[in-house]
C-alpha cells in the first residue's frame, strides 16, 4: 500500500515459513491414517522449534472446532440476496467511509485488498486491488463467506477475533494449505461505548500484508473510526433531544476507561480540542461544551497524567498576570461541571490531577504519528489545539503537534496528503507545502495548476 506501508516481510518470516510448514508435514504423518480432526495429540505441535505460541494455540483450536486443513474454499455463510440488506443494517456500515479513505483507496493496484467482516467472522465488505480480488475468489475470500476460526481455521480475521486483539498470520501458518500462499494482518473493531466486539478490519495480501507496519496501520484506522463513530452517535443524540447524549447500557457505563479494548484505543473519555476555541468533553457517555479556561485547565491536566502542581499549572495557564487564588477559583468551578457530568472525574489536589484516564484528541494525532501512520493523524486533524488560547502550556502543545503533524507530511507524505494539509487555515500562507506537492503530482496533473496559482498568490502577496 504505497505511502502507507513499508514493503518486506518481518526478518524472522523464513525460519516462521520452515517451522509452520515442517508442522503440517507433522500432523500429516501423524494424523493421517487416524481421525485427525478429533485427536487430542494436536497438543503435541508445542514439541515444534519455531512455531509461534500464537499459531500453535490456534491450530489446536482449529482441530477442537474439526475445522478440514484440505477444504479448498470457505463456507458462504449469507446469501447474495441476503448479504445487502444485512450489511445496509451493520452497525460498521456507518464507518465504511472511514475505511474507505484510509485503506481501500490506497489499496487499489498496490496487491493488497481490505476486508471487513462481522463479530463472528463473516466477510461483509472486499474491497482493493481488482486483480488479486478475483485471485481470492478461488479460496472465497469474498463477501458472505466465513472465515471464522471454527470454520477455516487460523487465519487472520477468524483468529483475531477469537484473541480479541489485533495480529498477523503469514503464508503457511494458516490452517488451510489453500491460504498458504497469503498473508494478513487483522484487528477486531470494538463498538466505542459497550465496549462490546461489533467485527474485524483485516488487510491480505503477499509479504507486504504482513510488513512491520501494517498493524500499526490498521490499529490506527480502527481508532480513527471508532473515534468517527463515537463523535456521530453523540452529534445525533444531541441533535435529537437537545441534551447531553447518555449510554444505553448502564453497565458499560460502569466500565472503566479502556476496558474491553486490548489496544486501548476507545478513547470513551475524551477531549476533543482541535481546531475549537471551545473544547468538547465526554465522559461515561456524556458531553458537553467547556469555558474556553476550562478548557485550557483539562488540556494541561490531560497531557500531565502525574499531575501538576497549582504553581506548574498557573505557569501553564497565565501569560504572567495569573496568581494561584484566580486558579484555585477556576478550579472549583470545573469541580461543580465536572461533579454534574461524572463525580469520579472530579479532579484532586495537591497536585490537581485527573483521576481518571482523559485522551484529547490531540494525543491521537500524536500517538498516529509516533506510529508512522500520518495520514489517518491528518484525518484526526481539524486544526490547530485551541487556536485562540493563549496559555504559555497550550502555545507549546499546539506548536508541537502542528509542527509535527507538518514535519510527518513533509517527509513522508503523498501529493494528496500535501495537498489535504494545505487545506487547513494553519497552512493557507505554506509555501514549503504547496512546493512539495507540485513536485510530487503528475505533470499532466489537473491539480496542479490550483498550486501553481496559490504559489502565484502567496508570491504576489510577499511582494505587494
Amino acid at each position: 500500500m504505497r505511502n502507507l506501508i513499508q514493503p518486506g516481510p518481518a526478518a524472522d518470516a523464513e525460519p516462521r515459513q520452515r517451522a509452520a510448514l515442517a508442522g503440517h508435514e507433522y500432523l500429516d504423518n501423524s494424523f493421517r491414517d487416524i481421525n485427525f480432526l478429533e485427536s487430542a495429540a494436536v497438543t503435541e505441535t508445542s514439541e515444534l522449534p519455531g512455531l509461534r505460541k500464537l499459531i500453535r494455540e490456534s491450530w489446536q483450536r482449529s482441530a477442537s472446532f474439526k475445522a478440514d486443513p484440505d477444504n479448498a474454499a470457505a463456507p458462504l455463510a449469507i446469501d447474495r440476496d441476503e448479504l445487502e440488506d444485512y450489511r445496509r443494517q451493520h452497525p460498521l456500515a456507518a464507518i465504511m467511509p472511514v475505511i474507505n479513505k484510509l485503506l481501500v483507496q490506497p489499496s487499489h493496484d498496490s496487491g493488497l485488498l481490505v476486508a471487513v467482516g462481522d463479530e463472528v467472522g463473516r466477510l461483509l465488505w472486499v474491497e482493493g486491488d481488482p486483480g488479486l480480488r478475483r485471485r481470492a475468489e478461488g479460496m472465497m475470500f469474498v463477501p458472505g463467506a466465513d472465515w471464522s476460526e471454527a470454520t477455516v481455521g487460523t487465519s487472520a480475521p477468524g483468529t483475531a477475533l477469537a484473541l480479541g486483539r489485533g495480529i498477523q498470520i503469514a503464508g503457511a501458518e494458516h490452517y488451510q494449505r489453500a491460504v498458504h500462499p497469503w498473508s494478513c494482518t487483522a484487528v477486531p473493531f470494538h463498538d466505542p461505548d459497550s465496549g462490546a466486539v461489533l467485527g474485524v478490519v483485516d488487510i491480505t495480501g503477499t509479504a507486504t500484508a504482513v510488513a512491520p507496519h501494517t498493524l500499526s496501520l490498521v490499529e490506527a484506522t480502527v481508532a480513527a473510526a471508532q473515534a468517527q463513530l463515537r463523535v456521530e452517535r453523540l452529534q445525533r443524540a444531541a441533535e435529537a433531544t437537545g441534551r447531553p447524549a447518555r449510554r444505553r447500557s448502564p453497565r458499560a457505563a460502569s466500565r472503566p476507561p479502556g476496558e474491553g479494548s486490548t489496544d486501548g484505543s476507545l478513547y470513551r473519555n475524551s477531549l476533543q480540542l482541535l481546531g475549537r476555541d471551545q473544547a468538547l468533553l465526554s465522559l461515561g457517555g456524556r458531553t458537553v461544551a467547556l469555558s474556553a479556561r476550562h478548557s485550557e485547565i483539562l488540556a494541561l491536566l490531560s497531557t500531565h497524567p502525574g499531575g501538576l502542581s497549582a504553581e506548574e499549572l498557573n505557569l501553564l495557564l497565565y501569560r504572567g498576570d495569573g496568581s494561584t487564588i484566580t486558579l484555585r477559583a477556576e478550579m472549583v468551578r470545573l469541580r461543580k461541571v465536572l461533579q454534574q457530568l461524572n463525580p469520579d472525574a472530579v479532579p484532586g489536589s495537591r497536585p490537581y490531577r485527573l483521576p481518571l484516564d482523559l485522551v484529547p484528541d490531540s494525543a491521537q494525532v500524536l500517538s498516529c504519528l509516533q506510529r508512522g501512520a500520518h495520514r489517518i493523524a491528518l484525518e484526526i486533524y481539524r486544526g490547530a489545539v485551541l487556536p485562540r488560547s493563549e496559555a504559555p502550556g497550550i502555545i507549546k502543545l499546539r506548536n508541537k503537534v502542528s509542527s509535527l503533524l507538518r514535519e510527518a507530511v513533509m517527509t513522508d507524505g503523498s501529493a494528496e496528503s500535501l495537498l489535504r494539509y494545505a487545506e487547513l487555515p494553519e497552512a493557507r500562507d505554506d509555501v514549503g507545502i504547496r512546493r512539495a506537492a507540485l513536485r510530487l503530482l503528475p505533470p499532466r496533473s489537473p491539480k496542479r495548476a490550483a498550486v501553481v496559482a496559490d504559489l502565484e498568490r502567496l508570491e504576489a502577496e510577499l511582494h505587494a
